[in-house]
């Protein structure tokens, strides 16, 4: 025969519950929680995430494949990467080649169906101001365009557009003027082998 005593049914077991125990549980967690992720970090000596490059060439042979003509550079100067690759395709194509400096700085290529204005109000700054224009040099052969208007924004970053075809190609990015020149020179539109 049993002598255990049945609890009556609502009334609260052995354990009690109260306001301080769910404060000191909630306390315990929140340290324990802390505490793991200061051990994570503690051996972790460098906590930059470093960009994965991608094979941008790859990709404009595809593109290429599919009957686009994509504006993009040859090479990129050393120590630069490309980051990512937008292919658009349909009647009104979109391609544009995103990009890190050696020295960490954005740049980015993009070639669309769309006035100047439109894609630099969307990709560089609503209020830019007109800045030196640039002509690729002449030692430069067959450039995708020798005439390209600059511009800049009041936040450091700058832009160059051009008219290619019935497209607009617009270089641009926080990088600096001459890094965005430099890759202005190395656009072509030649099929990759």
């Amino acid at each position: 025969m049993s002598t255990q005593q049945a609890q009556p049914s609502g009334s609260p077991g052995r354990y009690q519950r109260s306001v301080v125990g769910l404060v000191t549980s909630l306390v315990v967690t929140v340290v324990a929680i802390v505490g793991m992720l200061y051990f994570m970090g503690a051996f972790r000596s460098d906590f930059e995430i470093e960009p994965e490059a991608v094979d941008y060439v790859e990709t404009v042979q595809s593109a290429q494949q599919a009957g686009l003509t994509p504006i993009y550079p040859a090479t990129l100067p050393k120590g630069w990467i490309a980051t990512g690759v937008d292919v658009t395709p349909g009647d009104d194509p979109v391609f544009m080649v995103r990009m890190l400096t050696d020295d960490g700085k954005f740049a980015a290529v993009r070639q669309e169906d769309a006035s100047a204005t439109a894609l630099l109000s969307q990709w560089v700054d609503e209020n830019v101001e007109p800045a030196d224009d640039y002509a690729v040099p002449s030692d430069v052969p067959a450039p995708v365009a020798r005439e390209w208007e600059g511009y800049s924004d009041s936040g450091g970053d700058a832009a160059y557009v051009a008219e290619v075809g019935d497209e607009t190609v617009l270089v641009f990015g926080s990088a600096p003027a001459k890094d965005l020149r430099a890759l202005v020179d190395a656009l072509v539109t030649t099929p990759v082998g």
